[in-house]
């Protein structure tokens, strides 16, 4: 089973293995305190993708598209 969270939700030991898809690291949040198993910040949507969604959410459907091309 695949769960999605936010690298800002605390840790729970019930997260089992845990992936980071993100090419920046979270501001604010210690690798430490992250537990991250695997970061994998290459198959993440790129610089320009990002700035240009801006977390708007009629963008979604477009940055879906955009990111899965490859």
């Amino acid at each position: 089973m695949i769960k999605t969270k936010r690298i800002y939700e605390k840790y729970s030991p019930d997260d089992g293995f845990r992936i980071l898809i993100d090419r920046l690291w979270p501001r604010g949040v210690s690798k430490s305190s992250a537990k991250i198993d695997l970061w994998l910040k290459e198959i993440a949507p790129t610089d320009s993708l990002r700035k240009w969604f801006s977390h708007d959410p009629k963008n979604g459907n477009h940055f879906r598209k955009s990111t899965t091309k490859n």
